[in-house]
């Protein structure tokens, strides 16, 4: 297919290919949190301990990790339109998996797989929206992460309402997978096809030899993901803790932390794009890694509930466009091929995700819970001095990237 298709540059192609990867970002934040709201009571039902549910989550986030890891190579040689189908497929089966479990060993199972869906989904419907991007010719990617987040309130939301309706956990995971299989169904024919992948390479700085595949780029990007996502991770596992804990608040009260958090994330990534398209990633990353540090900062001294609410929200607001810009720069190296680019980066910022809310609850035996947002102040301001890694890349001049 030649770079200058109709099929890939028609505008009303390109718009239904755009809102078919949003509805497959939106997919994969629903059947997440159709998962994350049964937590309770599945360790009920499987009876297991706080402590093993932690250990177990571990063999999702291993699963995921693989997953990554899996599908780069395979989106680059088969295009990630094909990925992003068996991967959505795949995760919304895998989500029935939890429901069906009745001890430790078959809930672990369920969860390797259902995280190996969800990382091969990540990293190929990411590629996705990097080649949309470049088609579109300007920044479009913050809005798909919009659409996970919207999907994550959406997922929230009709679990909660299955729950208290009394339905058991299988039945509303049965659900919750009829819908991820019949919004992947009706996105796949809008996907961005394949085509066949140029070659990347360029000479190493030092050496002068031609350098592909984990660049010093790929990791430099991946360390970025990683400081950013561990300050996320922070937010979303720490946040009503923290006010409750350090304000003695009710849990009500408490959970306007993560609310506030996360709404504002949402909100920021609508805007991003467009202060993207203004300034430059460059800028997005700087200055919203300064703003999020402005809020952690808040709620490091604030002795008030309301401003420390800000201070939550502020946070929320500054990371909300940070990581698509990462995503979009790994996505348009011009070192190694696009996918096992993506699918390192991604697997660098999940780990960040991980070790972001463990390394703070190690803390806490050490310092106050308060005390331990000190570690994302320090990162977020960290990924704000090296927010120049994103700068992007000239418009190629044929776009013939694989998909």
């Amino acid at each position: 297919m030649r770079p200058n298709s109709p099929t890939l540059t028609d505008p009303v192609r390109l718009r239904r290919a755009r809102a078919a990867i949003f509805g497959i970002f939106a997919v994969n934040g629903f059947l997440l949190a159709a998962w994350v709201v049964h937590i309770p009571a599945i360790s009920e039902r499987t009876g297991i301990s706080h402590a093993t549910l932690g250990w177990l989550l571990l063999l999702l986030a291993g699963g995921a990790l693989i997953g990554m890891q899996v599908a780069g190579p395979l989106a680059d040689r088969y295009g990630s339109r094909l990925m992003v189908i068996l991967a959505g497929v795949f995760i919304s089966f895998g989500v029935i998996g939890p429901g069906l479990a009745t001890d430790a060993v078959w809930l672990g199972a369920a969860l390797t797989v259902f995280g190996f869906g969800n990382g091969a989904l990540d990293v190929s419907m990411n590629s996705q929206a990097v080649h949309a991007e470049r088609l579109y010719r300007r920044p479009i990617m913050s809005a798909f992460h919009a659409f996970f987040s919207i999907g994550g309130v959406v997922g929230s939301l009709l679990g909660a309402a299955a729950l208290a309706a009394g339905w058991p956990p299988l039945t509303s995971l049965s659900v919750a997978a009829a819908i991820g299989f019949v919004t992947v169904a009706g996105c796949a024919p809008f996907l961005l096809p394949h085509v066949a992948p140029a070659e990347h390479t360029a000479p190493d700085r030092v050496t002068g030899r031609r350098a592909t595949g984990a660049s010093r780029k790929v990791l430099a990007l991946g360390a970025l993901a990683f400081a950013l996502f561990l300050s996320e991770g922070a937010a979303n596992d720490w946040s009503t803790l923290q006010v409750k804990e350090h304000l003695g608040t009710s849990d009500a009260t408490a959970a306007l932390a993560f609310g506030a958090f996360a709404l504002m994330m949402t909100i920021g990534r609508f805007g991003a794009d467009r202060v993207s398209a203004a300034l430059g990633p460059v800028a997005v990353v700087r200055y919203g890694t300064l703003i999020a540090a402005a809020g952690i900062g808040l709620v490091i001294v604030s002795g008030w509930v309301w401003l420390t609410l800000a201070g939550w929200a502020l946070f929320g607001l500054g990371l909300s466009g940070c990581i698509p810009q990462i995503f979009t720069a790994a996505g348009n190296l011009s070192v190694g091929s696009a996918g096992v680019n993506m699918s390192r980066v991604v697997g660098m910022g999940y780990v960040g995700l991980l070790a972001g809310p463990a390394l703070l609850g190690w803390l806490t035996k050490l310092m106050p819970l308060t005390a331990t947002m000190l570690v994302p102040l320090v990162f977020v301001l960290l990924a704000s001095r090296y927010a120049g890694l994103v700068g992007r890349p000239p418009v190629p001049s044929e776009l013939n990237q694989s998909v």
